[in-house]
């Protein structure tokens, strides 16, 4: 898991598990399962580095689609519509993509 010794496997799998459904996602209570959101700013900074899997220094839409994948590699993809509320959320300078601090913002918030 790329997330092993950051998250507990446990409460990963409850968060991946609350949200199994298509159209199930909320980043909000994503964030308060596995852990994430009570975790040190160097903790969630490594978080993003995993999800930024180009390396860009942003996580863009079609690495949100994958979210759920980077904590189970047989996680569902995001449906398109739970993709762009994410990227809403997270985007609050409007180019598209979410910077490392959106990031932090959107996981501590």
């Amino acid at each position: 898991m790329a997330f092993a010794g950051v998250l507990n496997d446990a409460e990963v799998k409850a968060a991946l598990d609350g949200c199994s459904a298509a159209d199930s996602f909320d980043h909000t209570k994503f964030f308060q399962t596995c852990g994430l959101a009570k975790k040190s700013a160097d903790d969630v900074k490594k978080a993003f580095q995993i999800i930024d899997q180009d390396g860009s220094g942003f996580i863009e839409e079609d690495e949100l689609k994958l979210f759920l994948q980077n904590f189970s590699s047989g996680a569902r993809a995001l449906t398109d519509k739970e993709t762009k509320a994410f990227l809403q959320a997270g985007d609050t300078d409007g180019d598209g993509k979410i910077g490392a601090d959106e990031f932090a913002a959107i996981v501590k918030a």
